[in-house]
């Protein structure tokens, strides 16, 4: 039998040397550093292609005490993630936009309390260069994060306490319910209903004001709480039609307690719009449109709030002692269509 003759590994002397450049100038191009003039650097580059040259984890870690991976932790349920569409959005810019700064993503969950100490410890152990946060329904994971010091931007309003100040990325949330209840009142609707979402989650607390911001007065009774499922939802709706038999307008938290709003309506016989008219928040298209009818909902760009997460925490890590934004909130739009 023939004997196999094992390739050997193309290492960065032998970059440098097709290169035509030194080892010190090979290795700040492979590893991202600048200082290097632009024909050199792409005879680097051109270099590395031709030989496959695959740069070794653990050297370019010491060289540039960066790891290239970056830990999303989610503060819900694992079921509940991959259930829900906003999650699949959100990761998908975090994937998206890492992947185009050369990054690896580290999923954690934080399903109770008992998950702390675990994502506690993993980020002290150097594992990740940074972290992105969201879903969270308390201050407690986000102080024991800003304790590990790790650099990290959180998706959505932090709740106010702890004296902490972490970078956030946000909608409008409280513009975009304004906006929502705003048109239910122009179709002339009177009894106009808010589904709420967790009230331990900014995100949702901010829509009831936005709700408040418009009708100031509202009855009490038709402020309903949910928990951002289609369940909830229908639940909610029932049991507004027991306490509120004339609402004639439902402005929903989300557009899965939307979906479920519709399931309750068309169960008792009423229609949309004409008897109810229902307006979600989200846009997320799958489902909005799935809808019967179509949903009119408020649009947020979930995946690029991921992408726009991802690249704070890139100028956190790039540039650390510069001033980067405590918060970029995004703009919301009213999209209409069948249900209101």
């Amino acid at each position: 039998m023939p004997e196999q003759t094992v390739r050997s590994r193309p290492t960065l002397e032998a970059v440098a040397a097709r290169a035509g450049v030194s080892r010190a100038t090979a290795s700040r191009v492979v590893n991202g550093g600048a200082g290097v003039r632009p024909a050199l650097a792409e005879k680097v580059r051109v270099a590395v292609e031709e030989l496959g040259y695959v740069p070794n984890h653990a050297a370019r870690t010491l060289v540039t005490r960066r790891n290239g991976a970056v830990a999303v932790i989610i503060a819900e349920p694992e079921f509940r993630v991959f259930s829900d569409p906003f999650f699949e959005q959100q990761i998908r810019g975090i994937s998206r936009e890492l992947t185009a700064h050369d990054g690896q993503l580290v999923l954690l969950w934080a399903e109770g309390s008992g998950d702390h100490e675990r994502i506690g410890r993993y980020l002290e152990g150097g594992h990740v260069d940074g972290a992105l946060a969201f879903s969270l329904h308390d201050d407690r994971l986000l102080a024991l994060i800003a304790r590990t010091g790790v650099p990290t931007v959180l998706g959505g309003r932090p709740a106010a306490g702890e004296g902490l100040t972490v970078p956030f990325v946000d909608c409008d949330n409280r513009g975009g319910a304004r906006e929502a209840v705003r048109h239910l009142v122009s179709l002339g609707r009177r009894h106009v209903a808010h589904i709420a979402g967790p009230r331990d989650q900014t995100s949702a607390v901010d829509r009831i004001h936005g709700y408040r911001d418009v009708l100031v007065d509202a009855d009490p009774l038709l402020l309903c709480q949910g928990d951002f499922t289609e369940a909830s939802g229908a639940r909610a709706m029932a049991e507004l039609l027991e306490r509120c038999p004339e609402t004639d307008a439902v402005f929903a938290a989300n557009d899965a307690m939307a979906l479920g709003v519709l399931r309750a309506l068309r169960e008792r016989g009423l229609r949309v719009p004409q008897d109810v008219a229902v307006v979600g928040f989200d846009d997320m298209a799958p489902v909005a449109l799935a809808a019967d009818p179509p949903l009119t909902t408020v649009r947020q760009d979930i995946e690029g709030m991921g992408r726009i997460m991802v690249r704070l925490l890139m100028r956190l890590l790039d540039a650390p002692d510069e001033d980067v934004p405590e918060s970029v909130i995004t703009p919301t739009t009213l999209v209409r269509r069948a249900s209101a």
